[in-house]
């Protein structure tokens, strides 16, 4: 296993470079970068950019009518301008030396800083990460713990009134949106019609540091409770009908029979045999998502309830053309995604040890 281990981890490092490669070729090449955005706002005379860039002034932003550029709306734009707006955002390099600058400071950990937010990318993502943490691990947390008895339940009830009604609740969760349920949830608890039980923004009050211990704690469930509710009803779905159909495929099995023929009871078949078999496909989905919860999934939950987490750091980063943004959160969350792939594989054998991921290789 540990040769097996190895061998995934190197290949962590073909597999980021090949992400960031794509990624950077599709991002580069489209319209309406950092520079165009500058070049937008410099004809609109806005003075704190010429403020940014040294000593230029109204008189400079302008040139005479022959002046040509190559990028929208340059037309006319002083060309020494346009060079001093490149260099500001290092654009003035070769996309390729751009591109291999930017492999060596990623791999040192070294993100840069935000074209537009005036911090290091590395600052901003620690600054968004709670966010994100308590909103993905409340959601995966509850998620698991209703999803996996559920399915078990409607696996050994299937075709029995209770596998019937409660099939009925996980397409109706399954069929709404998670932000169409979230608006409904304002609209019904948090003000918007009929009731005003919780907080409509934020994570937390404006007065949450001087509260007690205790109140801190009340504080920050009563906040929360509203998105990670509308964020388990659209993740509970799949996995309630994943876990039952895993359990169904594996009690109609041999072993099964032969078990119950042994006279064990009904519960020692269940959980001492046919558990640990079904139990492996849902481990296989758990990395992603995990990763998908905690880093994407929510975005639009984070949007609603004006959470300002990870998902909406990098909506507003690709919006806006912040390059050090959008790849710095990139390569973390692709790093984290193979790194939870491995942890995986490695739970595989914990839970099974007849699976030998050594002999494949």
């Amino acid at each position: 296993m540990t040769a097996y281990i190895i061998r995934r981890l190197l290949l962590i490092i073909p597999t980021l470079l090949g992400i960031l490669a794509i990624n950077f070729a599709i991002i580069q090449s489209a319209p309406g970068g950092p520079v165009e955005q500058m070049i937008a706002k410099l004809e609109g005379f806005e003075s704190n950019t010429a403020n940014r860039l040294g000593n230029s002034t109204s008189a400079e932003v302008r040139s005479s009518s022959n002046g040509q550029s190559d990028y929208r709306g340059g037309q006319g734009l002083d060309p020494d301008l346009i060079k001093k707006i490149e260099a500001l955002y290092g654009f003035d390099k070769p996309a390729i030396e751009r591109f291999g600058d930017m492999l060596v400071n990623y791999f040192t950990f070294d993100f840069g800083d935000s074209f537009f937010r005036d911090k290091s990318v590395t600052g901003l993502i620690i600054e968004k990460l709670p966010v994100s943490i308590s909103l993905g691990l409340w959601t995966t947390l509850l998620a698991y713990l209703i999803s996996i008895p559920l399915g078990i339940k409607k696996a050994i009830k299937h075709g029995e009134p209770f596998d019937i009604w409660t099939s009925s609740i996980v397409i109706i969760g399954y069929a709404i949106p998670g932000f169409l349920f979230a608006i409904l949830l304002i609209v019904l608890l948090a003000g918007g019609s009929y009731f005003n039980i919780f907080p409509l923004r934020g994570l937390t009050s404006t007065n949450f540091d001087s509260l007690s211990t205790f109140d801190q704690i009340k504080d920050y469930l009563w906040h929360i409770t509203l998105p990670v509710f509308a964020s388990v009803i659209s993740s509970f779905a799949m996995l309630t009908m994943l876990t039952k159909n895993s359990f169904l495929d594996e009690i109609g099995k041999q072993y099964v029979v032969t078990a119950r023929a042994k006279g064990l009871t009904e519960k020692q078949v269940l959980y001492g045999h046919v558990f640990r078999n079904a139990m492996l496909i849902i481990i296989a989905g758990f990395p992603s998502a995990i990763v998908g919860i905690f880093f994407t999934g929510a975005l639009l939950i984070e949007v609603i309830f004006s959470l300002d987490g990870l998902g909406l750091l990098g909506f507003e980063s690709v919006l806006s053309r912040d390059y050090p943004v959008i790849f710095g959160t990139l390569f973390i969350f692709a790093l984290i995604s193979l790194v939870m792939n491995i942890i995986s594989d490695i739970t595989y054998t914990l839970i099974d040890p007849r699976i030998d991921f050594e002999s494949r290789g």
